[in-house]
């Protein structure tokens, strides 16, 4: 990118932002792999020199926020957990995603909303959990709407107190020229690939130890003797559970592994 082309981005910035953070925040928010925080960090450097108004670019990134979170939180309402296991099934962190979210949500409830927008795959599932909890829409919306001025607060007020030290940033970035958009572009890729990898290599770790449902049922009808655990969360799975399975948190395994028997074969039920 030449030095024109970041002095015309800012200059986009500076003549659109209000409306540029509603849809960014929009489509971030509609599970587009768009993030919104240098965004927000370049607007706040833009409000110390009295270029655009904080309160104004906050309440842009709620109505943003808002729509798009009111939808999933509509679609949790309908849908339930199918459309939980489907946000999580498309993250590159699937399992965390699930597990981590059931945690936090057990932990502080709806209050969970008021900081979801900082963790990812929080940030994600939080919305249509709250519907699928039964909330009330008049308290999600306080709640979530409460949660996305503090995030959207928080990183534009980084972007105020840093002005500087961005300005400076930015004059290095033009002296790069192209080559920065490059670099972050690579770094990008390579995060993805890396993320990538582990997953494909943690699922190559266990395929050699899986065995289906339909074998599973059919050792049991055939009265062998094993020991199952339940390790899937609630949001992964319904209420039901194989007959005999010792439910237990991944967590609650890895603390109480002494309960675990070591007299006969150990199944792991997983989603």
């Amino acid at each position: 990118m030449s030095h024109v082309g970041i002095t015309q981005a800012i200059h986009f910035v500076e003549r659109y932002g209000y409306a540029l953070l509603f849809f960014w925040v929009l489509a971030e928010q509609g599970a587009l792999p768009i993030p919104s925080v240098p965004l927000l960090v370049a607007v706040g450097s833009l409000v110390r020199t009295g270029r655009l108004n904080a309160a104004v670019a906050i309440s842009s990134c709620v109505a943003g926020a808002l729509v798009a979170d009111s939808v999933w939180f509509h679609f949790g309402r309908r849908r339930g957990k199918s459309v939980l296991r489907f946000l999580c099934r498309v993250s590159l962190e699937p399992d965390s995603c699930v597990r981590q979210t059931e945690n936090a949500f057990l932990k502080y409830g709806l209050n969970t909303l008021l900081f979801a927008k900082f963790i990812p795959g929080l940030n994600a599932v939080a919305a249509p959990l709250a519907g699928d909890s039964g909330t009330g829409v008049a308290r999600f919306l306080t709640l979530d709407a409460l949660g996305v001025v503090i995030w959207s607060a928080s990183y534009i007020g980084v972007g105020y107190l840093f002005s500087d030290q961005l300005e400076l940033v930015l004059a290095y970035a033009q002296r790069l020229g192209s080559g920065l958009v490059i670099l972050v572009g690579a770094l990008f890729a390579a995060w993805i690939l890396w993320k990538f990898i582990q997953r494909r290599r943690f699922l190559r770790q266990i395929e050699v130890a899986r065995i289906t449902p339909e074998e599973l049922r059919d050792r049991m009808d055939a009265g062998e003797d094993f020991y199952v655990v339940d390790v899937r969360s609630s949001l992964a799975s319904d209420s039901s559970s194989l007959p005999g399975a010792i439910r237990l948190s991944p967590e609650d395994l890895t603390v109480n592994w002494t309960q675990v028997p070591r007299d006969r074969e150990i199944i792991l039920f997983c989603s």
